[in-house]
């Protein structure tokens, strides 16, 4: 019995250590002096670590967060760590339009630039279908629809501070997500489920990704999305169910802690060697490839259209905004 309970140990040492060698680290030395960069959903996980990072860089780093009193702590912590006074904490929740639109004008009034936004709040899908008090899904309120309109209305501020990066943090499970209907993304035809909510949000993340950086061409603003890999973040920690535990013991197993889990976050935000590269997919630091759905230029191009009246899109709040 010691012996199958010793290899089962050594076995699951082995796989861990596997997977922290084979995780890609960024190995930018930019500094970011005098920048600014804002990171959603930053009070933990891949968002915690890449407010730090920032920080470590010099940059002035705005943790946008739901929780303020969780998001103090860490800021706290940061400031700490990074010995960087310049990190400040503002309140935002993703799936509700009137946030959005209430913090990113108090960005536009207080803010004098604007190089980096990290747009990486995300919940996982929601266990059953749940509007919010605009009418949308909860999941791609929180994943996608706030993005979109807070990216959008902070662009006319990312331009004036070019050359200034849009990073959006996808996944792999965009690739679970096999058709996309633009006149349902709230699935009001289609049946619901909690796994499908969220690859659907996943891929509207590459997509307006994509559409993004085809409207920004030639204005000093690049945009990319990424997979993370598989992390073992909050996210991960409510799912609840078979599904839940299920998702728990492979994270124990293989999953990457949060800093390696932010490398690739990090890498698309500073590294060098992406300066010019717009609209493309990063896996492991490196630009890879997405699903075929992913890349569909048509399909992002209505995704834009549907995203612009699902969150009643102003034209005076975006520079892109289709006329």
């Amino acid at each position: 019995m010691w012996y199958v309970i010793i290899i089962a140990v050594v076995v699951v040492a082995a796989l861990r250590v596997a997977c922290s060698w084979q995780s890609e680290q960024c190995h930018s030395k930019r500094r970011l002096d005098g920048m600014t960069a804002l990171v959603t959903g930053a009070s933990s996980g891949i968002g915690k670590e890449t407010a730090l990072d920032l920080a470590k860089r010099g940059a002035r780093v705005i943790l946008a967060c739901r929780n303020l009193e969780k998001a103090q702590r860490v800021a706290d912590e940061i400031v700490k760590e990074s010995e960087n006074n310049n990190v400040v904490v503002r309140e935002v929740d993703t799936s509700k339009l009137s946030s959005v639109r209430h913090f990113a004008n108090e960005i536009l009034k207080t803010e004098i630039r604007l190089d980096i936004l990290v747009n990486n709040a995300g919940i996982p899908g929601h266990h059953c279908r749940m509007l919010t008090t605009d009418g949308l899904e909860l999941t791609m309120a929180t994943n996608h629809y706030g993005h979109f309109l807070l990216t959008n209305i902070l662009l006319e501020l990312l331009k004036k501070s070019a050359p200034s990066r849009i990073v959006n943090v996808s996944s792999m499970m965009h690739d679970f997500c096999r058709k996309l209907d633009p006149e349902d993304l709230n699935f009001e035809k289609n049946s619901y489920n909690s796994f499908k909510a969220y690859c659907q949000s996943k891929l509207c993340n590459i997509l307006f990704t994509l559409e993004l950086s085809e409207r920004l061409r030639g204005s000093g603003v690049v945009a990319n999305s990424l997979h993370p890999g598989y992390v073992y973040t909050e996210i991960v920690s409510k799912i609840g169910g078979l599904k839940g535990f299920v998702f728990k013991l492979l994270a124990y197993l293989v999953a990457k802690d949060p800093r390696l889990g932010a490398q690739t976050t990090i890498h698309a935000a500073v590294s060098e060697e992406i300066d010019n590269v717009s609209g493309k997919y990063f896996v492991e630091c490196k630009e890879s490839t997405c699903s075929k759905l992913a890349s569909h230029r048509g399909m992002s191009k209505k995704l834009w259209l549907a995203s612009e009246l699902d969150v009643k899109l102003e034209p005076h709040e975006s520079i892109l905004y289709t006329s």
